[in-house]
């Protein structure tokens, strides 16, 4: 069972890899688009998403904790549309 704050650890080490790799993506495909090298620019693109990616990450990783260790993408799936088909 994981506890909160490892879960919010692994998040926060994992959106730090991943941020580094977006700013170099950035710097990378963004110029490619028309964009000129901005660093600035570039960081607060960084910043946003990565904003969505802690709670998007924090968010799943809470919910397969709270239904369990034999939850799966298919059973959460299959949760949600008899959810949403006993709701309408």
């Amino acid at each position: 069972m994981d506890t909160r704050l490892k879960s919010v650890s692994e998040v926060t080490l994992n959106i730090g890899v991943g941020f580094t790799i977006n700013y170099i993506a950035n710097a990378i495909i963004l110029p490619a688009f028309g964009l000129p090298f901005n660093f600035i620019i570039f960081l607060e693109i960084g910043f946003w998403y990565t904003l969505i990616s802690v709670a998007r990450q924090y968010l799943f990783r809470r919910l397969f904790e709270h239904f369990g260790p034999k939850e799966n993408l298919y059973t959460l799936s299959f949760r949600f549309y008899s959810w949403i088909k006993k709701s309408l």
